[in-house]
């Protein structure tokens, strides 16, 4: 990877969907570039011309021409581009399909759930017991979809018999819904046993040790979680 240029990737410090990014990077060891943009710059161009849709995170690939955003679609064109030795991946046919299954989940059923949790029980300036109600009880759902498929994996991984970027794209996220149920003092520790065991291996890998040491001390500073607890 020494003779690839730098990839730039648009992100911020403290949101979940570019960090996944960064640590699926670090993880396959390829050189890039983060570049912290506000959101207010986000709504405007030049980045509109990045990603017309005004989020990040996206990415620019010097080395092949290509320009993507959205977390799902940046992840499986790394893959598919530098994960050469699959270290992160599989090229059988029924794995790399399952990955994909899991991505498209973790973006649609995990992502936008855990998102509005965080909305409405801490950001919003109403506070809307019904919708934090709802919201907090789709992350207990979508859980308990993990523990279930947890809980027949050989491996203990969500796909194969080892870690895939599959896993690498909830760790984020999971994160967040941590930290949303511990300020509501719900806890699940041992609700869901093989849940519990694929999270662990997960934050002690030092990519993802390395990015929610950084994300935590933003949340702090930034006011948006003072309270917050250390990650581990």
């Amino acid at each position: 990877m020494s003779t690839l240029k730098p990839i730039v990737v648009w992100g911020h410090d403290m949101g979940p969907n570019p960090l996944k990014v960064h640590i699926v990077l670090e993880e396959l060891d390829i050189p890039f570039d983060y570049k912290i943009i506000s959101f207010s710059d986000m709504k405007k161009e030049p980045f509109l011309s990045i990603n017309p849709n005004g989020r990040v995170p996206a990415i620019e690939d010097p080395n092949t021409g290509v320009t993507i955003w959205e977390s799902g679609p940046i992840l499986e064109y790394i893959i598919d581009q530098y994960d050469k030795e699959n270290k992160l991946s599989y090229d059988t046919l029924a794995e790399k399909y399952q990955i994909k299954q899991w991505i498209a989940f973790q973006i649609s059923g995990q992502g936008p759930y855990y998102g509005q949790a965080v909305w409405f029980s801490r950001v919003h300036h109403e506070k809307l017991p019904s919708a934090i109600e709802r919201y907090t009880k789709e992350m207990e759902r979508v859980r308990s979809v993990l523990e279930l498929h947890l809980s027949r994996s050989p491996s203990g991984w969500l796909v194969g018999d080892k870690m895939t970027v599959a896993d690498l794209a909830w760790v984020m996220w999971e994160q967040i819904g941590t930290l949303i149920l511990l300020f509501q003092d719900i806890h699940l520790e041992g609700k869901y046993p093989h849940y519990d065991a694929w999270y662990k291996k997960l934050l002690e890998r030092p990519t993802v040790r390395k990015v929610l040491l950084s994300r935590t001390k933003s949340l702090r500073e930034s006011g948006l979680a003072p309270d917050a607890p250390d990650p581990f």
